[in-house]
């Protein structure tokens, strides 16, 4: 078995003075001192009684203290469990209740939401070379089960008990590994690293990747197309962000009276957890002066699945082949499937060991002949390249008919006034009817007549909206991907 630790003490040892890390509370860490922080805080964790097989939860916002903290929890044998601080008192508490961890810890310094958590909890802080944490020690409830396991991360909802997915070192090792050989990361690279490292995006495809790479990460708590477009003008290399941050990048540098991006060092961009349309695809492109990459991942596939690896700006909008050593298939005898749509299934690698402490739900997670079901609905181009549908519970049947949100998005979002949008279905006398909410400026803003005109160039009937909802902002997770259970509370 492969330890994530390891890749840190080969960086360590091999480049000490290099840079590891860099954030927003003034942290610049080369390597020896990202490894002398796990050190510090695992010798702090073992005084507090934190033992192999335990789970130390971290309520966190980006920053270097975060990283110390999953290196030092696994390096006691412990599990990392990374949990945004923007969660409600309700869902953390929730989540402690499943996972029992012998520790919880926040970055107060750099989050309101984690004080206020800390605050609560009654935590305690402790401070050394992995900065300032707030720590509140709780009941050890070690798992022998969890040795191979390096973090768990929860998807959790409103209601309902929280799944816990298990990720081993070797699931993190190896998706790190094929993010950085997909992305070319080398030493000298600089990666924007504001995609959260409580959700697998930011864990795995940053933080896992630029370790293994050697490469350095600019840590940043929240986006803000501000804060972005700073960043890029001061040297970042690479950047794996969704479409809605590039979209916003896009209207701020706008509004500075630019049409392209200017000054940037960048050399590789990458979206995902969104679909592309190939008008949308070609302004980004003119605007980065780079081909954009795009993929497919999950949460249970240690993020990475599907990338492409474009070197010249071009229309296609798949999300490319699977990376090496994942396999695909497509089932089309699943629910919402239709002709050569069907299920996205995988197996690899990358794929979880199971959500934690829930056997019902692993069980349903994976085939009978053990391919995971990811609940994705996709199709194969020509070229074999792989397209992302949308969800199957996201499928809309209007009328009769099979419409995928991520369709009906990508037409809305090509509108030169749309900022990005989001399609759900409502039932409405007995039929689903397909509803859609748009983002836009106050200063240009469409009518919705203006949008079902432009729509009616590019859609058939049944699979334009019934109803189009203005707003200046989209409910959104801290990776920028929009929360499409929240949309119901936007005013029409």
């Amino acid at each position: 078995m492969m330890n994530i630790n390891e890749a840190l003490s080969a960086q360590a040892q091999t480049r000490p003075t290099a840079s590891a890390l860099t954030d927003t509370l003034g942290h610049e860490w080369s390597f020896a001192d990202l490894e002398k922080a796990a050190d510090d805080l695992a010798a702090e964790l073992k005084t507090r009684g934190v033992l192999p097989g335990d789970r130390v939860l971290m309520l966190l916002e980006n920053c270097a203290p975060v990283v110390a903290v999953i290196f030092a929890a696994t390096r006691i044998g412990a599990v990392a469990i990374p949990i945004n601080a923007r969660l409600s008192d309700a869902e953390v508490d929730r989540v402690i209740a499943h996972a029992t961890p012998a520790a919880v810890l926040t970055t107060s310094q750099v989050s309101s939401e984690a004080a206020a958590h800390a605050d609560r909890l009654g935590a305690e802080t402790i401070s050394g070379s992995y900065g300032n944490l707030d720590c509140k020690v709780l009941e050890n409830d070690p798992d022998p089960d969890l040795s191979d396991v390096g973090v768990i991360l929860y998807t959790t909802g409103t209601t309902g008990v929280p799944k816990g997915v298990m990720l081993t070192h070797d699931n993190l090792m190896f998706a790190g590994a094929a993010s950085r050989d997909a992305r070319d990361l080398c030493p000298d690279d600089k990666v924007f690293g504001v995609l959260p490292i409580s959700h697998v995006f930011g864990l795995a495809s940053v933080v896992m990747a630029c370790t293994i790479a050697g490469a350095s990460v600019r840590l940043e708590p929240r986006f803000t197309a501000q804060g972005l477009y700073t960043a890029l003008q001061e040297g970042i290399t690479a950047l794996s962000a969704v479409p809605q941050m590039l979209a916003k990048l896009m209207h701020y540098t706008a509004t500075k009276g630019y049409d392209s991006l200017p000054n940037s060092a960048l050399r590789y961009v990458s979206s995902g957890a969104a679909p592309l349309d190939i008008d949308w695809k070609r302004r980004t492109e003119a605007f980065l002066g780079l081909p954009l990459q795009n993929g497919y991942g999950m949460t249970e596939a240690t993020a990475g699945i599907c990338l492409t690896r474009h070197t010249s700006s071009t229309d296609d909008i798949s999300v490319g082949p699977p990376l090496p050593g994942v396999e695909l298939r497509i089932d089309t005898t699943a629910p919402g499937s239709q002709d050569d749509v069907g299920e996205v299934q995988l197996r690899g690698a990358n794929v979880m060991k199971g959500y934690f402490r829930n056997t019902e739900a692993s069980a349903e997670a994976f085939t009978k002949d053990g391919w995971l079901r990811t609940g994705d609905l996709g199709a194969y181009d020509a070229q074999k390249q792989l397209h992302i549908k949308g969800r199957s519970k996201e499928l809309i049947i209007h009328g009769g008919f099979n419409v995928y949100p991520p369709e009906v998005e990508a037409a809305l979002n090509d509108h030169p006034k749309v900022i990005q949008s989001a399609v759900i279905g409502r039932q409405i006398d007995g039929d689903e009817k397909v509803w859609a909410y748009v983002e836009v400026s106050a200063e240009d803003r469409p009518t919705e007549q203006e949008l079902l005109e432009s729509l009616s160039r590019t859609l058939a009937a049944y699979k334009r909206p019934s109803r189009i909802v203005m707003t200046e902002k989209l409910p959104a997770a801290a990776t920028g991907k929009i929360l499409k259970h929240l949309l119901h509370k936007i005013p029409e």
